[in-house]
């Protein structure tokens, strides 16, 4: 594909970026690269803010935790 480049530039055809939000320009030598921004996987934040709680093995029971009803406190 052809594209004529004006003084704004140029025009890429929305059919081209279905489903893109964002884009990256880049220039590589004599080639400009037009590259889908890849957002991050919101699953790599997991754990960056942990929360206190009274419980001290809460990672050893973590699937017991998320996925039935939550255990007893010890004692």
């Amino acid at each position: 594909m052809k594209a004529k480049v004006t003084k704004q530039g140029v025009l890429i055809p929305k059919a081209l970026l279905e489903g893109i939000i964002e884009v990256e320009i880049l220039k590589e030598n004599s080639r400009i690269l037009v590259v889908p921004s890849i957002k991050k996987d919101p699953i790599y934040q997991l754990g960056s803010h942990p929360i206190a709680c009274n419980m001290s093995d809460a990672s050893e029971k973590h699937d017991n935790l998320s996925y039935t009803r939550p255990l007893k406190a010890d004692g």
